[in-house]
């Protein structure tokens, strides 16, 4: 009955929220059930293994996106693309550090949460590098809602209306073979990771495996949406299951902190944005999309209806992105050392 009720909510849940268009609507649907029969004491257990696998799927998913016309808009002008990847980055996890600084959030939470992109990812890698990633969630998405909002804004308020998302496309694209051939490609990912035993190691082999296999190999990687949806709820159920009463107050004694670093974070990056018109010449709204903190499929769909140049947005959205995969999991390790914690934190204390 337990199940029943948390499949039905989730999916009740989740495609209203990818009807309204907020990003990975089936993720915070799944969450949002989860959380609900958790502090209820009607909550349920998800296995690490399936955990793991749906990492696996999110790491695939990842490389999808890692393709050559991007790579080659990242080489054709890199010394703005690193200036301006590299300033929101050291903007977001200073604020995180500041965060973590006041203990405002358990352990390294606070850096994990502020990480500008990349939510779903940093969202399922964080409790493995100690932070609690229930509160991780929290922020990423938090963050997720207020930039799109504004972004959505702002490009309305130049006279370019953004196009809305319509959710998840319930038609997925490629061949049987090429979905078997992705799934494949899952399981070897998977399994490698189960022996690496790395934090997130399914994730990152996932998305290293899948990009050559994509760039080099030529594979057409083929992930059917209703997968991905059912990938993303279980995602949800993964993070949200976890919730008590306890970490439910921390949320919302945290709340006023966060919004307030959100705030500080949009203006630095709009600040930012205003460098990059100036210095190299970039048109307002194409900087300032580009330099938003995420979410970055969001931000592709406002900059996909508006007269900006939808390749350098995107470029520079997914070179934040692969920065962040790849220097996050160190960086934030240095950082909460720096912030005055050892090494392992406990996460889970209100």
């Amino acid at each position: 009955m337990r199940w029943a009720m948390l499949v039905v909510s989730s999916v009740l849940l989740g495609g209203l929220l990818e009807t309204a268009g907020l990003p990975a609507g089936f993720l915070l649907g799944g969450m949002a059930a989860a959380i609900g029969m958790a502090v209820s004491g009607r909550g349920v257990t998800i296995a690490p293994v399936v955990f793991q696998l749906a990492q696996a799927v999110i790491g695939v998913m990842i490389a999808r996106t890692i393709t050559w016309p991007i790579l080659a808009e990242i080489g054709r002008d890199w010394p703005v693309f690193a200036a301006g990847v590299f300033s929101v980055i050291a903007i977001s996890l200073s604020i995180g550090w500041v965060l973590t600084r006041w203990q405002l959030l358990p352990g390294p939470t606070a850096i994990w949460g502020m990480a500008p992109g990349a939510a779903v990812a940093m969202t399922v890698m964080a409790g493995d590098y100690g932070a609690d990633e229930r509160l991780v969630a929290f922020m990423q998405y938090l963050r997720v809602v207020v930039v799109a909002t504004l972004a959505s804004v702002v490009g309305a308020s130049v006279g370019q209306a953004p196009v809305a998302s319509h959710g998840i496309a319930w038609l997925g694209g490629g061949t049987p073979t090429l979905f078997a051939a992705t799934l494949g490609l899952i399981a070897v990912a998977f399994g490698l990771g189960r022996v690496w035993r790395v934090p997130a190691g399914g994730l990152i082999l996932a998305m290293i495996l899948g990009a050559l296999a994509q760039n080099g190999a030529g594979l057409a990687i083929t992930l059917p949406e209703p997968l991905l949806a059912v990938n993303f709820i279980v995602v949800g159920w993964a993070i949200g299951s976890r919730f008590t009463r306890d970490t439910l107050g921390h949320v919302v004694r945290a709340l006023p902190s966060v919004l307030v670093s959100l705030v500080v974070l949009v203006a630095a990056c709009g600040g930012l944005a205003m460098a990059m018109v100036e210095l190299a010449g970039i048109d307002p709204l194409t900087a300032y999309l580009a330099t938003s903190p995420g979410g970055a499929d969001s931000i592709a769909i406002i900059a996909n209806g508006t007269h900006v140049d939808v390749a350098y947005v995107v470029a520079m959205q997914l070179a934040r992105f692969l920065v962040v995969m790849c220097i996050g999991p160190p960086l934030a390790r240095l950082m909460t050392r720096r912030a005055g914690y050892g090494g392992a934190v406990d996460t889970t204390a209100p």
